[in-house]
């Protein structure tokens, strides 16, 4: 099937990371997320409030609302990595037209990470409709493994089983998603030109 196959290739963020789960220290919110590579800290987002990442492309800007209740660890991993300007400067480096684009490879070709994975089981009901955001993994992860790498659904339904940790849903900007969308080649699943993330922010 085309969506196992297409997803079967996702070779992400698992070199150098280890096979041990360590938990994060946290502050605030008193919760632990499983980290598997390098040691990181950081403080989870509070669920009472609505987190919104912008992503400016040189194509344009689309947002997209946290999904804090299903994947704690994930947003609240994703939001560190923003802040940091970790995604600033990084390539959409796969397109699917009428299926996804992916981005967040720091080494632009789909093997890269930020050095460590979280965990955050999707829910058995997810569904990964047009311009659900989730999480990138490898065929061989656990269900709702993610390091950084993000893909963006821009057909009316990938069809995708609940394997990937879910990071939101855009709610401005679709119409830049899925302009992106079509700038890439179907067979070798490439984009044509280059699309860069100028910047990722995360408010508040």
């Amino acid at each position: 099937m085309r969506v196992i196959v297409a997803f079967s290739t996702l070779v992400l963020f698992v070199a150098g990371c280890g096979s041990a789960h360590k938990a994060t220290k946290t502050t605030g919110i008193s919760s632990k997320c499983p980290v598997t590579g390098k040691q990181v800290t950081f403080l989870l987002l509070d669920p009472s409030k609505t987190y919104t990442a912008t992503v400016q492309t040189n194509l344009g800007t689309f947002a997209f609302t946290l999904d804090v209740k299903d994947s704690p660890c994930t947003t609240s991993s994703f939001a560190r990595l923003a802040r940091r300007h970790f995604y600033d400067g990084l390539i959409f480096h796969r397109i699917v037209p009428g299926f996804v684009i992916q981005g967040g490879d720091p080494n632009g070709n789909g093997s890269g990470g930020p050095g460590y994975t979280v965990v955050d089981t999707p829910p058995a009901n997810a569904s990964y409709t047009r311009g659900v955001v989730a999480m990138a993994k490898t065929g061989t992860d656990p269900a709702g493994t993610s390091g950084s790498q993000f893909f963006v659904v821009t057909g009316a339904d990938a069809g995708l089983p609940p394997q990937y940790a879910l990071l939101g849903k855009v709610t401005s900007g679709l119409a830049v998603v899925l302009r992106i969308g079509r700038l890439g080649d179907p067979q070798t699943e490439q984009p044509t030109r280059r699309i860069e993330m100028r910047k990722v922010t995360v408010s508040p």
